[in-house]
């Protein structure tokens, strides 16, 4: 084998260790409290498992599906692609920059047209759950807000890409790398204020006790929140939940309406407690760090599989990019599962921070079982699944690390 056929091999080895360095570095080593053992039938009647369970199995199946139409369809395009493919990828070529921006919208409107049905029986599914309560006028909207801003997204992305490729043909990773986590701090950054208000209404959570009690929890939590914001989700969904987005003046706390509304305030404050932790803790950051890390050997890695897919040009052409983006989305999708494990010590550590900072494992407790119960989520999923797509701790260890907090608090 020759130095270019060890390539691949080493690109991999790259790839994965920059990964693993990224994970081990950043991943929190203090305030973490390890769950007790606990019984999902403690906790969740033999009803609630089943009906969580029959709601969730096809939904990851679908989901599945979904992502294996998505690979094959693009491994054909980057490898045989048919006739009227080729040919449009050759007009591309004339105007290079141009050209990859209309593949790049393309490819955006063209898998999300594919994978269409699949989405539309997940949506109708939830809807008989009772989960989603959105019409299909309004489930339609949606799908056509979000597949413009996807295409428009992709084309800048794919002729910047090849504007890349074309002026570093040989080296081309390197500035990818930095590129994708200057693109990715500039989008968290933004899409507080630009794309998320196409979705939803946001408004500031109004003045009164809960408003109150927030703002002493951040005090009491040494966190200085930019603003906390109710949105609407009651007009898609039942579930509710919690985040933290943005960085710098668009940092903010945002809770669902559903939370709001269906909780009560000792379990509103568990939520909120845990989200001021990723603040204290500079999460949002940790995770454009973990990126900054390892996307120089998981871009190596992209560039090597693109020129084995695509033979190594001196000059590029839109012709290659669908073995670029296939190239990407397989080291996306394996540098994840690296990335999943941080971001379930992130949560674990979030959650010790509610326990600590509320002192009431009780609503806490209460909290997740209604999380689960309310999005028919599986409290306890197969335990490989969940060890490699897992971003969160399933609810039946987030209720043990509270049932640990309580013995420690009483003994």
């Amino acid at each position: 084998m020759g130095a270019h056929g060890f390539r691949v091999p080493l690109a991999v080895v790259w790839a994965s260790a920059a990964a693993g360095v990224a994970t081990l570095a950043l991943r929190p080593r203090s305030g973490l409290i390890e769950p007790a053992p606990v019984e999902v039938r403690e906790y969740f009647s033999s009803e609630e498992i089943d009906r969580a369970r029959a709601y969730q199995r096809p939904q990851r199946l679908l989901g599945l599906a979904a992502m294996a139409l998505d690979g094959a369809a693009l491994t054909v395009l980057a490898l045989a692609p048919p006739r009227p493919v080729r040919d449009a990828l050759e007009r591309a070529g004339r105007r290079p920059l141009a050209g990859s921006a209309a593949v790049g919208a393309g490819l955006s409107l063209g898998f999300g047209v594919l994978g269409l049905p699949l989405s539309a029986i997940r949506h109708r599914r939830a809807v008989k759950a009772g989960i989603s309560v959105q019409k299909w006028s309004a489930w339609a909207s949606d799908v056509v807000k979000a597949s413009a801003i996807g295409a428009a997204l992709n084309a800048g992305a794919l002729s910047g890409a090849m504007a890349l490729l074309r002026r570093f043909p040989r080296s081309w990773w390197a500035p990818a790398a930095g590129g994708a986590t200057a693109l990715s701090s500039a989008f968290i950054l933004l899409s507080p204020v630009l794309l998320d208000p196409v979705f939803n209404k946001f408004e500031p959570l109004p003045e009164g006790d809960l408003r109150r009690e927030v703002l002493e929890l951040a005090e009491k939590a040494g966190v200085q929140v930019g603003e906390v914001y109710r949105v609407d989700a009651s007009r898609r969904t039942t579930a509710a939940n919690a985040y933290v987005t943005g960085l710098g003046r668009t940092k903010r706390v945002v809770l669902f309406d559903t939370l709001l509304n269906d909780f009560p305030p000792g379990e509103v404050r568990s939520v909120v407690a845990h989200e001021l932790s990723h603040v204290r803790h500079r999460d949002v950051q940790r995770l454009l760090a973990w990126l900054g890390i390892a996307a120089p050997g998981g871009m190596y890695l992209a560039q090597r599989l693109t020129d084995s897919i695509a033979g190594e040009q001196s000059e590029p052409t839109p012709d290659v990019l669908p073995a670029f983006v296939l190239s990407l989305g397989l080291v996306s999708f394996l540098g994840g599962l690296a990335g999943n494990v941080l971001s379930r010590r992130v949560e674990q550590r979030a959650d010790t921070f509610a326990l600590e900072l509320t002192k009431d494992a009780e609503s806490f407790i209460e909290l997740e079982k209604r999380l689960a119960v309310k999005a028919l989520a599986d409290p306890q999923p197969p335990r490989l699944l969940q060890k490699l797509l897992g971003t969160h701790p399933d609810a039946v260890e987030r209720i043990g690390y509270a049932v640990a907090y309580a013995r420690a608090e009483a003994g």
